[in-house]
């Protein structure tokens, strides 16, 4: 028995050293200095095809959606859905409203100007042309602050990591255009459409084109209260304007001035004044709601598109219904961590997770919790669905373009969620190989950079890699 033991503990350590060599040959193709951490199991079985730093703590970047949805299944049920209402305390009496009007928002990621503008003309429809009284602007569904913990300072006016306030209309995003002055040093101009309720003001500088000043002078964006943005920096000139698009800060605020600009199209007045409720109430007399598309709808856009609006609101109302309490960053990472236990009997273990959609610099997670999640996903998938939902190689989503795997021929046969961010490239999800055998694999790579000198050409380092790679998984399992 020793004697067998001895031989089977030589064969697994050889096993490992030689797969730690194969990925060496891999990671050759790799610009130098990135750091890879690779683990890849067969669904179901006990231990991994490949472990190469499976236990190493990384950066989930957007693979960290895959966690979010199966918390919010789990949680909310596919069915899910969420309401915008129109509410009033008070009666109403020969068109008079002598009362409030509460506009209670959930965080529906994709509510509409247009959703607003229904609801407003069922008011008008049910006789209403005054209100005698405040316009409440209810947000009490999430509280403390609208932005994680470790997002970037510098991608907070980009429309990518719009904050997920309970408040969104067309996911709080507006654009606008620049327009280069005609003579040197003159300020640009900006210009922006009448129904965004925001103020756009232009400090940028006109450089003539292709000046030396030009190279360095960046444009940048400087963001006040009540939804003011300050344009500065530099614009070369040029003959078409350039477009640009910033994230609302204040969505409460944005939310509120579309509802005072919807009321009044519609002639109906009020006499009070438009107000935040921050704190819980108890809900009024439904005149008109909406509601989004069912969770599992919202879910595949996440997933495919990997949308960070839908994972972040979705991540704050885990922790709303899961405790009772308004949704917060902390109580959305309780929430996953608790329900994944108890649910799934996932053990998170030292990850941290801060927020739903992966943006966070704070995130940590390592190959091994991220398979466990993946084993569960397979095992469950007649139940979950879920496999679907994630972006398919050379079909759609974030996948329907990767070049390493188009280049491994592994398109239609991966299904996997794509995690980036500056200096990362990760893979999480299955890989149906050649012999029909389905593989789990988790790939998490940072630390890439190139020269500056090479940066249109990045990812050729990257596509190489995972067409080596993948190829020989599909192959050889």
């Amino acid at each position: 028995m020793r004697f067998s033991s001895l031989i089977i503990g030589l064969t697994s350590i050889f096993t490992l050293n030689a797969q730690a060599a194969s990925v060496d040959d891999y990671i050759k193709q790799l610009p130098p200095g990135a750091n890879l951490a690779l683990l890849v199991q067969k669904t179901g079985a006990q231990n991994p095809v490949v472990d190469y730093h499976g236990q190493q703590m990384a950066l989930p970047a957007s693979t960290q959606k895959v966690i979010t949805a199966l918390a919010a299944l789990l949680q909310l049920g596919p069915d899910y859905r969420f309401t915008t209402t129109l509410e009033r305390k008070g009666n109403v009496k020969d068109g008079v409203l002598e009362g409030d009007l509460i506009a209670r928002f959930t965080g529906d990621p994709t509510l509409r100007r247009q959703n607003i503008r229904n609801m407003v003309a069922a008011l008008k429809k049910a006789g209403i042309g005054q209100i005698n009284g405040n316009i409440l602007i209810d947000t009490s569904a999430f509280a403390s602050h609208d932005k994680a913990p470790g997002w970037p300072w510098n991608d907070m006016t980009q429309c990518f990591s719009a904050p997920p306030s309970a408040a969104i209309i067309d996911r709080n995003c507006f654009s606008v255009s620049l327009y280069s002055a005609t003579q040197e040093n003159e300020p640009a101009f900006v210009r922006i459409a009448s129904y965004y309720p925001v103020s756009v003001f232009s400090q940028v500088r006109t450089l003539p084109k292709g000046s030396a000043e030009s190279r360095f002078c960046e444009l940048d964006v400087v963001v006040g209260d009540l939804n003011r943005y300050t344009l500065t920096g530099c614009l070369s000139q040029r003959s078409d304007p350039l477009p640009l698009a910033f994230a609302i800060q204040d969505g409460a605020g944005y939310a509120g001035a579309i509802i005072k600009d919807e009321l009044r199209q519609a002639n109906i007045r009020y006499s009070g004044t438009l107000l935040r409720q921050t704190q819980v109430t108890p809900p009024g007399i439904a005149m008109a709601s909406t509601q989004s598309a069912p969770l599992r709808d919202l879910l595949r856009i996440m997933l495919k598109k990997s949308d960070n609006m839908i994972a972040d609101t979705v991540f704050r109302t885990i922790g709303r219904q899961f405790y009772g309490v308004p949704g917060t960053w902390r109580a959305g990472a309780n929430a996953v961590r608790q329900l994944l236990r108890q649910k799934a009997g996932i053990e998170l273990g030292n990850t941290i997770i801060v927020d739903g959609s992966g943006l966070s610099r704070h995130n940590l997670i390592s190959p091994a919790t991220m398979m466990q999640v993946l084993q569960y996903i397979a095992a469950n998938d007649g139940k979950l669905n879920f496999i679907s939902m994630l972006p398919l190689a050379g079909h759609d989503g974030s996948l329907q373009y990767r070049a390493g795997l188009d280049l491994a021929g592994v398109n239609g046969k991966v299904s996997a969620k794509t995690g980036s961010l500056q200096g990362v490239y990760n893979l999480a999800g299955f890989l149906t190989t050649a012999s029909g055998q389905r593989l789990a694999f988790v790939q998490f790579l940072s630390g890439y950079a190139v020269e500056p000198a090479n940066q249109r050409n990045r990812r050729i380092p990257l596509a190489r890699f995972e067409g080596r790679l993948y190829k020989d998984l599909y192959s050889n399992n």
